[in-house]
């Protein structure tokens, strides 16, 4: 059974640092590409970065400098590591993975999903 089951989600105050993290089971994960969504309150969901499966990643402007996507492909594992974090990225995040390899920001490229983890960045 293909799986992703994330962490690391929480409270945190704005500057602040948090890791999410997502456990890949039942698929390879070094052939797949890899992405996290975030969807604000009340808004649409949106990717804001991604990785192939040859290393090129990509990150949408308000994230990039920030956040940094990472795999562990021995591990099983996708990462996204958040800093300084700001009440605009509060909101709830999901890991996505595409069998074919690659993936850009749109949810449509991605087959399997992990539920939301919620981050929450207030003092």
């Amino acid at each position: 059974q293909l799986q992703l089951v994330p962490s690391g989600g929480g409270l945190v105050q704005p500057g602040g640092s948090l890791r999410l993290s997502c456990a890949a089971s039942g698929f390879p994960l070094d052939s797949f590409g890899i992405a996290w969504f975030h969807q604000a309150p009340g808004e649409d969901q949106e990717g804001i970065s991604y990785m192939h499966s040859d290393g090129t990643t990509n990150y949408r402007d308000s994230v990039k400098g920030r956040f940094t996507i990472s795999r562990d492909n021995a591990k099983s594992m996708i990462y996204l590591q958040m800093n300084s974090l700001k009440p605009d990225d509060t909101g709830v995040y999901y890991c996505a993975a595409a069998s074919w390899g690659r993936g850009g920001f749109t949810q449509y490229d991605y087959d399997y999903w992990g539920a939301g983890t919620q981050i929450t960045v207030s003092s």
